[in-house]
């Protein structure tokens, strides 16, 4: 791990890792909500229950999260885990008409929150270009 990436590693990291930890208990309610949103999206989750689909997610997160947290993991790696990560809420965006404003790429007010992950995308991006343009 370059010193230069240990602020971003951390800061994605520890982001991710706590979102996918909060998301272990979700009630039912919850499962239902981010089930239904990611479905709308992709899919191909929808043969999945709510609660699997959450417990996945959740796992997911955190396995995200460490990979960033863990100085052994290899810059390229964790660049492109936290850019799939990124890419696949972008793409939830993208493809959910209700968090957009009519005919614009622009988030209505509940987009923001997802539509802000995009900066998960541009670190991730970083990382990997740091890593395979690096001559040390």
């Amino acid at each position: 791990m370059r010193l230069r990436t240990i602020p971003i590693r951390l800061a994605t990291g520890a982001y991710i890792f706590h979102s996918g930890w909060s998301k272990r208990e979700a009630d039912e309610g919850t499962a239902a909500a981010l089930h239904g949103m990611a479905t709308g999206a992709y899919p191909q989750f929808k043969s999945m229950s709510p609660k699997d689909f959450v417990r996945t997610l959740s796992i997911g997160e955190m396995a995200v999260g460490a990979a960033l947290l863990a100085p052994f993991v290899p810059r390229s790696l964790a660049g492109l885990a936290l850019t799939a990560f990124g890419g696949s809420l972008v793409g939830m965006y993208a493809q959910t008409p209700a968090l957009r404003q009519p005919g614009s790429i622009w988030p209505s007010q509940d987009g923001v929150p997802i539509a802000k992950d995009v900066w998960l995308v541009g670190a991730g991006l970083s990382l990997l270009v740091d890593a395979l343009t690096d001559r040390d």
